[in-house]
């Protein structure tokens, strides 16, 4: 399946856009406006960012918070190093606790700026494009079908038009 996507300024750009392609023979199932009194980026199954985000902190906290608190165990074990005075195993204790704290913040400083940055792909510019009031038409088909659109859509001098083939994993 590929999509096209292109952005437009207004609201009546993206309704002619829209008319054109409907003549031109395009079969209006595969043909959505994204943008304010249409459908949304959620909607629409746009990738939110901060769930991207979240999803990064929380896969890596699964394994990093245990490892940080064995590290931490560990090394209070291994160093003798009485952080408070309650004891051997209980400074073993904070140490593992320690360990699990600076785990943590690897996990959200690295899973949640990895998934701000890599794991929404062009989403992100797409919804700042929506929040900024433009809207979007979203073409999905074939090859043959997305290039007709394009030639179509270009005659209304898009902000942006970009073509995307989906990956089968």
């Amino acid at each position: 399946m590929n999509y096209l996507v292109a952005v437009l300024p207004d609201r009546i750009q993206a309704e002619e856009a829209y008319s054109a392609l409907e003549k031109d023979g395009l079969p209006t199932k595969q043909i959505d406006i994204l943008g304010r009194g249409y459908k949304s980026a959620d909607e629409f199954g746009l990738i939110d960012p901060n769930k991207q985000a979240k999803k990064g902190i929380s896969r890596l906290s699964s394994w990093l918070l245990p490892f940080g608190f064995v590290a931490g165990f560990a090394f209070n074990l291994l160093t003798g190093i009485d952080i408070f005075p309650i004891g051997r195993f209980g400074n073993h204790i904070i140490g593992g606790l320690l360990g699990a704290a600076a785990a943590a913040l690897g996990a959200y400083f690295v899973g949640g700026g990895v998934g701000l940055t890599v794991g929404s792909g062009d989403a992100l510019p797409y919804r700042n494009r929506l929040n900024e009031g433009k809207y979007l038409i979203v073409v999905k088909g074939t090859d043959e079908l997305t290039t007709r659109a394009t030639r179509i859509l270009r005659q209304f001098e898009p902000e942006n038009l970009q073509g995307y083939a989906e990956t089968v994993a």
